[in-house]
């Protein structure tokens, strides 16, 4: 029990750190700083797929099952959003190198 409340507090903190952060930022470089952090997401999905690799009650797989969900969700919209943002920077009629 004392390992959740510790991840939980671990995750209300960094939750905080990133809304500070992320609000302080120019809204021209949201996008940019989206493109960056499909390798957090990347990190959070191995690391919740980690934690399926032992044994886990039911709350612990509900927590790695939702980080997963989140994890995926947020790295596919990066890939999105970033894959859209280099589409503006090829030139029409142009070759695609």
């Amino acid at each position: 029990m004392l390992d959740l409340i510790l991840l939980l507090a671990v995750f209300v903190v960094t939750f905080l750190a990133g809304v500070f952060l992320i609000v302080r930022i120019p809204p021209r470089l949201h996008t940019p700083l989206m493109s960056m952090t499909n390798a957090v997401s990347g990190i959070t999905v191995l690391g919740a797929l980690l934690l399926f690799s032992g044994e886990l009650d039911r709350t612990a797989s509900g927590l790695a099952a939702l980080a997963i969900v989140a994890g995926a969700f947020n790295l596919v919209g990066g890939f999105a959003v970033t894959d859209r943002m280099l589409k503006l920077f090829h030139k029409r009629g142009g070759s695609h190198e």
